[in-house]
């Protein structure tokens, strides 16, 4: 088989069989495409390739500047393409299996303080972009959600009765996040002017655009942009930064990490964990500020 073919089978593998998000096929396929233009010519043979023929593409790409998480990603994409490949009975051994990931550095995530967030959603309320905004980012720092997910959130997600939001997450993962109190009454606002969005449309998504459209993930990230800018706070905070500090927030002041596991849909509790690394700085940090016999 040759590598074109190839691709297009563990593509369409990823796609009907395991239900892989768009982006992540869209990753798949770039890297594999990648990798194969190494070899110079389309109709590379699978079975031609050895392992060294992976360690040298790596070696180029480490070469060339790429990141120790790049060239990692790239190497489970190899990975799983190979294994793929040998489960099929398209190869007889996997070339890929021997080859070791990069050691990455834990990179902490940015979180804001409570205070920070407080700030950041201080949103005076008078046009509906006003609502729109505030619901959104009580949403997102109430629940813990991805932008991916609250762009795709539908009016029929909502249940106020029950004070509940359902979420479809990463590999079409469905879990159940309960509302708090802001984030409900803000909802609710916003949910009694949408209809001023809708331009006389109808829509069955939740957060809309000045269009009446779906909003989108570049839309969210202008909105933010903007309050970060109005409000003095740090340019680069993103929505993921929200999502950080929700975990981060929860496991300081009491909560299992089980349930913070549960609320953000991690699928391994080895993710969930790196909020730890969070709080057990901020320990060290206050001891050595605040506690009266830490300086002489």
């Amino acid at each position: 088989m040759i590598a074109k073919d190839a691709i297009e089978d563990f593509i369409n593998y990823c796609t009907f069989e395991k239900g892989l998000s768009e982006n992540t096929i869209k990753s798949y396929q770039n890297d594999l495409e990648q990798f194969f233009l190494f070899f110079k010519k389309e109709d590379t043979l699978i079975k031609q390739i050895k392992t060294s023929d992976i360690e040298r593409y790596l070696k180029k790409e480490i070469e060339s500047g790429k990141t120790d998480t790049t060239i990692a990603h790239k190497l489970t994409t190899i990975k799983n393409f190979f294994s793929y490949l040998m489960k099929m009975g398209i190869i007889q051994t996997d070339v890929a299996i021997s080859i070791s990931r990069p050691k990455l550095r834990k990179k902490l995530p940015k979180t804001l303080s409570v205070e920070e967030v407080e700030n950041l959603l201080n949103i005076p309320l008078e046009s509906v972009f006003d609502y729109r905004n505030k619901a959104m980012l009580e949403l997102l720092y109430g629940t813990g959600l991805r932008i991916s997910e609250l762009i795709q959130l539908k009016v029929f997600d909502l249940d106020f009765t029950a004070c509940l939001i359902h979420i479809m997450g990463k590999g079409k993962k469905e879990r159940i996040v309960p509302l708090g109190e802001y984030s409900l009454y803000y909802l609710k606002l916003y949910m009694e002017r949408r209809g001023e969005l809708l331009k006389g449309k109808s829509s069955e998504y939740l957060f809309l655009n000045r269009s009446g459209e779906k909003i989108t993930r570049q839309g969210f990230f202008k909105i933010l942009k903007k309050l970060l800018k109005e409000k003095g706070l740090n340019p680069e905070v993103s929505p993921h930064t929200l999502r950080h500090s929700f975990a981060t927030h929860l496991l300081s002041r009491g909560a299992d990490l089980r349930s913070i596991q549960e609320l953000l849909g991690h699928s391994d509790i080895v993710t969930t964990k790196i909020y730890t690394h969070i709080s057990d700085e901020k320990v060290e940090h206050d001891y050595h500020k605040y506690h009266p016999r830490d300086h002489k």
